[in-house]
């Protein structure tokens, strides 16, 4: 043989060797639309059809669904940590002060097992909890958001440092904006997605320092009656079901009238009147007041950034057996 071909099959070799090591490494991936169409062709159906029944029944799912995505992709991955119960030894992020009001982890549960009956072992908590508020927002007229799947399930809660990620209702617009550019959420984005006040309601533990002991002046007085209504006592019971309805006008409808209503002074939460008030976001504020067209694009390209942070996929975490308890568990 020449020395030649000898070099020509050695050269082939080492392109076939090379192309076998790039497929192995591409082999992930990723997050994709329609991850489950082969392995398990009806997942989404399934995930559709339980948050319609559920909400039929519990009209109050739809926010749940849609809070569950913030506090969970938020804090470091999407992976559906937010969802894990307390150990012995770790406490959960669902029980920590910052998610206090949330409620209806038991329903993810019975979407959970709807899908195990029909493809035990494929689809994963974290692919739920981002389906679910997708199919959420819809039903409550929100726009009707493409968001792409193949999560994995994280194994471990991240209550530790929850603190270090989620914005609070009472900090700076400084702080909230810098937090959501950490996970590539600009300006626009920021105000889209605290339109999601347009729907649900404020416990009155999370607004009584705006009413006592003296009333916020920057409150619109023909809300403040409504509030205090609403919050008789300054110390309220956190148990007690003392809330504000978010917005009165269309309180089960996402809309843009959140916005025209912190134009108007009625927002109840302090990032709601800073929102409004605040020279980087005041312009795209009342944009969306104007435009509920542009307000579900912004909230709809926010809503997928934020359901893209850091996922697991490929071969890192697992597809949790129930929602709530990492497998090793069980």
């Amino acid at each position: 043989m020449s020395s030649s071909i000898s070099k020509a099959l050695i050269f082939l070799a080492i392109l076939y060797f090379s192309s076998l090591s790039v497929f192995a490494e591409n082999e992930d991936p990723g997050l994709v639309l329609n991850y489950y169409k082969d392995s398990c062709p009806q997942a989404e159906d399934i995930i559709k059809e339980q948050v319609k029944l559920l909400y039929k029944r519990h009209k109050n799912t739809a926010f749940s669904w849609l809070r569950n995505i913030f506090h969970d992709c938020f804090v470091e991955s999407c992976d559906a940590s937010l969802l894990l119960d307390s150990t012995r030894r770790v406490l959960s992020e669902k029980e920590t002060d910052r998610s206090f009001g949330m409620r209806n982890f038991r329903y993810l549960e019975t979407i959970k097992e709807a899908l195990e009956r029909e493809c035990p072992g494929v689809v994963s908590c974290a692919d739920i909890l981002v389906l679910s508020a997708r199919d959420g927002i819809a039903s409550v007229g929100g726009p009707y958001i493409p968001l792409k799947t193949g999560r994995r399930d994280g194994r471990k809660s991240r209550a530790d440092i929850l603190e270090q990620h989620l914005p609070d209702h009472n900090e700076s617009m400084s702080v909230v904006l810098e937090r959501f550019a950490n996970i590539g959420i600009n300006t626009p984005g920021v105000v889209a997605l605290l339109g999601s006040h347009s729907v649900g309601r404020t416990h009155c533990v999370k607004l009584v320092h705006r009413l006592y002991p003296e009333v916020d002046p920057s409150l619109n007085p023909s809300h403040v009656e409504h509030m205090l209504h609403k919050c008789p006592d300054s110390i309220p019971d956190p148990k007690a079901v003392q809330y504000v309805r978010n917005d009165r006008g269309t309180p089960m409808k996402l809309d843009n009238n959140y916005y025209k209503n912190i134009l108007d002074n009625k927002g109840l939460l302090i990032v709601d009147h800073q929102l409004a008030t605040d020279k980087r976001t005041k312009p795209f504020v009342k944009k969306m007041a104007k435009s509920e067209d542009y307000f579900f694009k912004e909230f709809a390209r926010a809503i997928t950034i934020l359901s893209e942070n850091n996922p697991l996929t490929g071969t890192k975490g697992e597809i949790r057996k129930q929602c709530n308890l990492a497998n090793k568990l069980h």
